[in-house]
């Protein structure tokens, strides 16, 4: 027996249909998570790229306000939200002229604070990824429990036996678990890119967050200098490589 997915639909019980329409709610919902999440990441990564350089220069020209002035312009970056927000909480200490130990400190806590939002929002919409990719298969799978059960239950109204009578409703019945697992593999893949691609961010941020307060304590001691992390950047920049 052949059958068209209008039939299908027209054939499957309502809870089916109910369970049917949870899981297409569950695939746009995870689908529209993960095509936004890797817009972010792609505008955060390109923005980083080209605010490392010039950020670095306001830097060695002691010039703060500009530098951030730049980090407020690059609001896609996470480096830039990250030393930008930190800079502009401990500003007033350095342009003071007399930094001391606990400005540093300060300075610490600015930037862990800072990075403590930033992964908060890097991380948003990963519990969608994860929850879709775990509990589509299973309510696929109760779709197909309840299908396979009315199937015999039709089949013992009927009073006929054998697989034919039963074959039609068992196919459609797992048609739903095939629906589960089409909309739970892409969440995964979504969920585990995102996951390392955060780590990467992660380590982007803390590398440059520190460079950042190595090259404050070096200016209290009049050693100013040019922080690795901004050499690292221009070099990504120049050969338009990707970050991680």
């Amino acid at each position: 027996m052949n059958l068209n997915f209008a039939e299908i639909w027209a054939a499957t019980p309502m809870f089916g249909k109910f369970l049917w329409a949870v899981l297409a709610f569950m695939s746009v919902w995870s689908l529209s998570v993960g095509m936004s999440k890797v817009w972010q990441l792609r505008k955060a990564q390109s923005e980083t790229i080209k605010f490392a350089p010039e950020f670095s220069q306001f830097l060695e020209e002691d010039n703060l306000g500009e530098a951030i002035k730049l980090a407020e312009s690059y609001k896609k970056s996470h480096v830039a939200r990250v030393l930008g927000g930190a800079l502009a909480e401990v500003k007033p200490l350095i342009m003071d002229g007399s930094v001391t130990v606990a400005d540093i400190n300060t300075a610490e806590r600015a930037v862990e604070r800072e990075m403590l939002m930033e992964m908060v929002s890097l991380k948003r919409g990963l519990a969608v990824l994860a929850t879709v990719g775990s509990t589509a298969p299973f309510v696929g799978l109760l779709g197909t429990v309840f299908g396979i059960i009315n199937a015999f239950e039709g089949m013992a109204k009927s009073g006929s036996g054998g697989i034919t009578a039963i074959a039609a409703g068992i196919a459609e019945a797992l048609i739903a678990t095939g629906f589960g697992l089409i909309v739970a593999i892409p969440a995964v893949w979504f969920y585990n890119y995102f996951t390392t691609k955060i780590d990467n961010l992660s380590a982007e941020m803390t590398y440059t967050s520190k460079e950042m307060i190595d090259y404050l304590i070096k200016g209290v001691s009049g050693e100013f200098g040019r922080s690795r992390f901004t050499r690292e950047f221009n070099t990504q920049a120049q050969s338009g490589g990707p970050l991680t």
